[in-house]
């Protein structure tokens, strides 16, 4: 599935966020499970779209704390997002 837009890569992500918490999935490990899903996209994907590639850059420079801090806070956002 090509991502062209951020729309559709928050959609993307609350989908698999929705099948997280329908299996009931803690919130700690579903941090920890995007952040390691952060690493491998950093490690494989070239960005197309520009809010991305900020995340990506910010990825780059973040340690493993950091980065937690990051997936926790697009967790937060798809939550938010998909709340309105």
């Amino acid at each position: 599935m090509q991502i062209t837009s951020w729309e559709q890569w928050l959609d993307t992500l609350g989908t698999a966020l929705a099948i997280a918490q329908a299996m009931k999935m803690p919130k700690k490990l579903l941090t920890k499970s995007a952040a390691e899903l952060g690493d491998f996209l950093f490690d494989t994907i070239d960005p197309d779209v520009p809010e991305n590639r900020l995340l990506k850059n910010l990825w780059q420079i973040a340690d493993n704390r950091e980065r937690e801090a990051l997936a926790g806070l697009m967790i937060k956002l798809v939550e938010k997002k998909n709340t309105h």
